[in-house]
């Protein structure tokens, strides 16, 4: 019900609370009002009346048609034809929900997809959808965006699920979108969430990501080496099946692929279940095959030489070869079965001397476990890092040492820093790394170590806090002991080794070597110089020996 009634004939804005309908005219309600019966008793629909909300539908931009009726006790009350034109009455929009509104026609903008707020479109004669937000997509594609952010009907025609059915059934896509986690579990239609922000930061150009309803699918094949349960129940049926696993989006993008038609709504059965959500087209056009029946997974070829309970990769600390030359070799030679116990010309040591395999008694020969083959990648020593030099103070300068006079193990510091070349796999092009980019990560790797090692001797928490005991709040340690906070030094510090981890960070992902290193094997070349750079320790017992 309202109050104020915009006659479109006589072009007239009507007061229903004052007497002469704030017009000057006397009768001029029993005239409207009469009319208006006379018109109802011929079935004439209220949109042919000519009567419309002059308040906040009007306010709004929309057309909302209304009927007279006089209470018994002589009240006029001016009613709306649909309940949702009543229910913006009453629960007027709130400031998030016009945010997300005003988001939703930029992002479409930008794309290129024009768009509307408060959108009634005509079904039949008499009847029509109102959605929040329409969107204009290629190929005559509407999406009607609903942002939910009160109470939703479950059943009943002004239901979530019977809304959106009815849109689908018209041709505009339903995409709701909420802030509430109870809203994500259910399944009337694609909800999509965000989490519960502010207006001015849900209407701003920043990213706003969207966390629930848009995800991935992961085809795999249902045999032994598969990851998930066999969804019919069977320990393992052999049959291709689809598992969704979610994936964040940008608002934005979200909006603009609807529109575009690269993101589309799905559903997948499980049983008597339906899940809905969003997902990519390429993921619904397998989806679509494999419910048909007409996907092939391939299988995974199977080990001709059986299962290994060891790695096939090459050591990455060898302390015995470093021990008794001083340089890294190029690469471990292949062991020989029959030599195998024997010691080697490479190692001078006597047999008792050298380390035994971990898990063997002392005295035993080790195991001829075959490694891959050798591998002749040229080793590139570690060079003394300025900030190695400065923190152990003075204008000292590491010596090289000398050709031909390898340093003895007493000669050697606790930990000795090398690149392990031999990790690196023969069948990625790039297998060598530029000594400046060995430098960087050997940083980045001790970097990490000492400021981790930093964090854990300062106090558990940044500002002072009194602690507790443990019978009174839950504690893996005990009782927690007073924290007396940080330090402003000890803030400075952190935020510095921060700085530095990010500069080292960048400084390697930046580095020109990585434009000549093809896409497809670029992950693997980054973790291979990862091994290479990474230190390795000598154990206490290889040094006493």
């Amino acid at each position: 019900m309202a109050n104020i009634v915009w006659h479109t004939k006589l072009r007239l804005l009507l007061d229903l609370k004052q007497e002469d309908l704030g017009q000057g005219i006397d009768g001029l309600w029993d005239l409207l009002y009469s009319t208006d019966r006379l018109l109802a008793s011929r079935s004439v629909p209220v949109a042919e009346r000519e009567l419309q909300c002059g308040g906040i539908c009007r306010d709004a931009n929309v057309v909302a048609w209304m009927y007279l009726r006089q209470q018994p006790n002589g009240r006029r009350e001016a009613v709306h034809e649909r309940a949702e034109d009543q229910e913006r009455h009453s629960a007027p929009m709130s400031d998030e929900h016009k945010a997300y509104q005003e988001r939703i026609l930029r992002a479409a903008e930008e794309g290129g997809f024009p768009g509307d707020s408060e959108v009634r479109t005509p079904v039949g004669t008499r009847n029509w959808i109102q959605t929040d937000t329409l969107i204009e997509g290629v190929g005559g594609r509407r999406i009607g965006w609903e942002i939910q952010l009160s109470s939703a009907g479950v059943e009943g025609p002004r239901s979530v699920k019977a809304r959106a059915a009815k849109a689908a059934k018209h041709g505009i896509t339903p995409a709701w979108h909420t802030d509430r986690a109870d809203y994500a579990q259910r399944s009337e239609t694609q909800w999509t969430r965000s989490n519960n922000l502010p207006a001015h930061v849900i209407a701003r150009t920043g990213d706003l990501r969207v966390v629930s309803g848009y995800r991935a699918l992961d085809f795999w094949l249902c045999d032994l080496r598969a990851l998930y349960p066999c969804p019919d129940g069977v320990r393992r049926c052999g049959k291709p099946h689809v598992t969704p696993k979610p994936r964040d989006v940008l608002f934005d993008d979200l909006v603009r692929g609807t529109a575009a038609g690269t993101i589309v709504p799905v559903e997948l059965h499980r049983g008597t279940k339906a899940d809905r959500f969003w997902v990519t087209t390429e993921d619904c056009d397998r989806l679509n095959d494999l419910q048909d029946g007409v996907i092939e997974l391939p299988t995974a070829p199977k080990d001709p030489s059986g299962p290994s309970k060891s790695s096939p990769n090459m050591p990455t600390c060898r302390p015995s070869a470093v021990l008794s030359t001083g340089v890294v070799p190029a690469f471990m030679p292949h062991p020989d079965p029959a030599s195998a116990s024997q010691p080697t010309a490479a190692d001078p040591r006597p047999a008792s001397s050298i380390p035994q395999q971990r898990g063997l008694p002392a005295g035993s020969a080790p195991v001829t476990q075959p490694f891959p083959p050798a591998r002749t990648v040229p080793w590139v020593p570690a060079p003394a890092l300025p900030a190695l030099v400065e923190s152990r103070g003075g204008d000292q300068e590491e010596k090289e040492p000398e050709q031909g006079n390898p340093r003895g193990a007493d000669s050697l510091p606790k930990i000795e820093h090398h690149y392990d070349s031999v990790v690196t796999d023969t069948d990625t092009p790039q297998s060598t790394f530029p000594l400046d980019l060995l430098q960087l990560q050997e940083r980045l790797h001790r970097a990490r170590a000492e400021h981790g090692a930093y964090l854990a001797a300062l106090p558990w928490s940044v500002e002072p806090m009194a602690g507790w005991a443990r019978g009174d709040r839950f504690s893996h340690r005990g009782d927690v002991p007073d924290s007396p906070g940080w330090s402003d030094d000890q803030k400075e510090t952190v935020d510095r080794r921060w700085a530095d981890l990010r500069e080292l960070t960048s400084a390697i992902a930046d580095h020109p070597h990585w434009a000549a290193v093809p896409a497809e094997v670029r992950v693997e070349a980054r973790m291979n110089l990862k091994k290479q750079a990474r230190p390795v320790e000598v154990s206490d017992d290889v040094e006493a020996a």
